[in-house]
């Protein structure tokens, strides 16, 4: 397959191009300037210099079988990041005549923002970011895309363990967690043979 990802100089995203590339896929990455990634086999660096920029994105996505969102605001405090850089997305697809979209959310958002502990938790320590996964989410489901919105609670920089458990009905507790590794090869599995298209699946390890 021939996947973009976006967010792909973050955390998640950098595993979710590592792992795309290990299984023998082309990888498009849009980044903000040219030489952010060594060069490598079936890797393809292309200028997205704002996540605004629809004509940008539109010219590299024709011929993509899927593109995979691991976008997300960095440090503290008002991010829009998830829902420009999706919505920019959503516009650049239908353009190119891409179908499919996987992109991160949190649990916790919209439906799950609810009394739970880890709800709550995870609220008072990062709500600017969750509230622009909430503002993203109706963008995507609205869309028309053949989407899946994953829904993973905190995320931790371990070693993949090469495994993980997965499900729309997932529960969550408040030490829930997943490995951004784990994260990423759940992603790229979906891609691979889709399970969840218009679902919000969760994920633990």
């Amino acid at each position: 397959m021939t996947v973009a990802v976006l967010g792909a100089t973050g955390a998640t995203g950098r595993h979710v191009v590592s792992t795309a590339l290990e299984r023998g896929h082309h990888v498009i990455a849009p980044v903000r300037r040219a030489g952010t990634f060594a060069p490598r086999e079936g890797l393809d660096e292309v200028i997205w210099p704002e996540v605004t920029d629809v004509p940008a994105l539109t010219r590299v996505l024709p011929g993509t079988s899927v593109v995979i969102s691991a976008l997300g605001g960095a440090g503290n405090g008002p991010t829009t990041v998830c829902t420009e850089g999706i919505r920019s997305a959503v516009t650049a697809m239908k353009a190119a005549g891409v179908a499919r979209l996987i992109a991160v959310s949190a649990h916790g958002v919209l439906e799950t923002h609810d009394k739970s502990l880890y709800s709550v938790a995870v609220w008072a320590n990062v709500a600017d970011r969750m509230r622009d996964k909430e503002t993203m989410e109706p963008l995507i489901t609205t869309s028309g895309l053949d989407w899946t919105i994953v829904r993973p609670p905190k995320l931790s920089d371990h070693d993949g363990i090469g495994k993980y458990r997965a499900g729309t009905d997932l529960r969550i507790r408040l030490w829930s967690a997943i490995g951004r590794a784990d994260l990423a090869a759940f992603l790229v599995d979906e891609a691979e043979t889709p399970q969840y298209t218009h679902a919000y699946p969760r994920i633990t390890r």
